[in-house]
């Protein structure tokens, strides 16, 4: 490029790249680069010349050259597809009246914060230090699938939204609408490499996130971050693997939040978010394995959580907050917390949109064993079996009622007391107001109503009373079988129930 084609403007960036220094086009009364399309040449810089000073700038002995520009207006199409500028980059609160191309290039370091541009496209970019978009404001689809950064990227108070149609030509008819078809991604970070944190807080979305097959080193933050796609998908981040934290507290999703096969060794914090997919999925976070996923003081889930077959070391949701509708087969936790009672957390389970599920069961009853809490475990068992029961045959939920009257399914072991000992009482009565005869008088031993009734209703205990004495009269004959039968129901329901609580120790 020949210098004397260069204005004002551009002469002043061409000059201080050699030294690394800031150029700065800002005002006092700078309303900032939301008002950049109407900045005249005295701050604008052709996208070309940008080009030539990072790709052919003068450079000067022991000093390190850097683009450094504040406030100024990028005209035209900055085109760095696959070029290598050894040197940082930053275009702080500028603003880029085209979508600029970096990619596959390969630069220094790249800051963009506070500026307003269109989209960008940086797909495969490589970035040896830090990729700085803190306050921009994008109205397109930024693309970063597969770039490789090797510090940490700031998106903190970022904006991104969907470019606003253009007005027909000399105000001719509207365009025929076309079909609807999902959307492209806003902010596309899929299969990227991040060597440090991905620093997001207050970031906002009104499309999607996509960060599937995404590897970030250290953590992902996305404190009072708003995503909005109502209806489709606000984050994508299948495959999602996490060196440290997810941080999402006060997170406003309206649309799915899809970490489904993410990996997550420490935390990931949804505290107080709200979440948000009516009639459709809200969180998937299916076969992901996870240290601690906090739901803590969130608001009620509009939609339904899919949690199937995830690895959970603690599982911290109160039980207001699951939605209407979950999916728990094959989830595996090791601590569920808060501490709350088994009917709160039983009221959960019946929400299972698989149906009766064993397994969420058995996982709610090994959580209050390893608290101690063995009452709320055999309530838990208990109601398992309930469950259970609606599905079988009507002989066998004829018997399982049996056994639940009698001993709560084993679980309720006292039940089989209180009944023992109310038609010990009662035979006793009876029997003592009308004595049974003697089937031999002179060889009979004395008389005991209580352990006659005894030996009627324990089918095994032998006090010799059954033997020598026989009830007269249909009513105490009919007591008689009462007692024998209820006595074999009894015993028979008690070593079922002792055997299958004994099974699950």
């Amino acid at each position: 490029m020949e210098i004397n084609t260069l204005t004002a403007a551009e002469r002043r960036v061409w000059d201080a790249f050699p030294m690394g220094e800031v150029v700065d086009f800002r005002a006092a009364d700078d309303p900032g680069p939301a008002a950049g399309a109407g900045w005249g040449p005295e701050r604008s810089v052709r996208a070309e010349v940008v080009r030539a000073v990072l790709l052919g700038g003068a450079r000067q002995d022991g000093e390190i050259p850097a683009l450094r520009m504040m406030g100024a207006r990028i005209t035209g199409s900055l085109n760095l597809r696959y070029a290598t500028a050894d040197c940082p980059i930053s275009l702080g609160d500028c603003f880029l009246d085209d979508v600029p191309n970096l990619y596959g290039a390969h630069v220094r370091q790249l800051n963009l914060s506070g500026s307003v541009l269109p989209g960008m496209t940086a797909a495969t970019l490589r970035v040896d230090g830090t990729l700085r978009l803190t306050d921009c404001r994008v109205r397109g689809p930024v693309r970063l699938g597969g770039a490789q950064i090797s510090g940490a990227v700031f998106l903190d108070r970022a904006r991104f939204t969907s470019a606003e149609p253009l007005p027909p030509p000399d105000g001719g008819p509207e365009p025929e609408p076309e079909p609807e078809a999902e959307p492209e991604p806003l902010l596309q970070l899929n299969h990227a490499a991040v060597g440090d944190d991905l620093w997001a807080p207050e970031l906002r979305v009104e499309g999607q996130l996509r960060l599937d097959s995404a590897t970030v080193t250290g953590s992902v933050h996305l404190d009072d971050t708003v995503l909005l796609a109502p209806g489709r998908t606000a984050l994508e981040a299948e495959r999602l693997t996490v060196g440290a934290d997810l941080r999402a507290k006060r997170l406003r999703a309206r649309g799915r939040v899809n970490l489904s096969a993410a990996r997550i060794p420490g935390q990931l914090n949804l505290a107080y978010a709200r979440l948000s997919q009516p009639g459709g999925v809200a969180l998937r976070a299916s076969s992901c394995v996870v240290g601690e996923l906090w739901l803590r003081e969130a608001a009620r889930v509009e939609g339904s959580v899919n949690l199937r077959r995830s690895q959970i070391e603690l599982l911290f949701v109160p039980p207001e907050v699951w939605p209407g509708s979950v999916r728990l087969d094959g989830l595996t936790y090791g601590a569920l917390a808060p501490h709350e009672p088994a009917d709160r957390r039983l009221a959960v389970l019946e929400r299972d949109g698989d149906g009766y599920v064993p397994y969420a069961y058995e996982q709610l009853t090994a959580s209050y064993r390893r608290v101690g809490d063995d009452d709320a475990a055999r309530t838990v068992q208990l109601a398992k079996q309930r469950r259970q029961r609606r599905g079988l045959a009507w002989y066998a939920r004829l018997w399982g009622h049996v056994q639940d009257l009698t001993v709560g399914y084993g679980f309720r072991p006292m039940r089989a007391v209180a009944w023992m000992l109310s038609l010990l009482l009662v035979a006793s009565v009876a029997y003592s107001v009308r004595q049974p005869r003697a089937l031999k008088a002179d060889e009979s031993p004395d008389f005991s109503p209580v352990f006659y009734s005894l030996d009627l209703l324990l089918p095994i205990i032998d006090f010799g009373q059954e033997r020598a004495f026989t009830p007269e009269g249909g009513w105490h004959q009919g007591l008689s079988y009462v007692l024998i039968i209820t006595g074999w129901i009894l015993a028979t329901t008690i070593i079922a129930g002792v055997t299958r609580a004994v099974s699950r120790q």
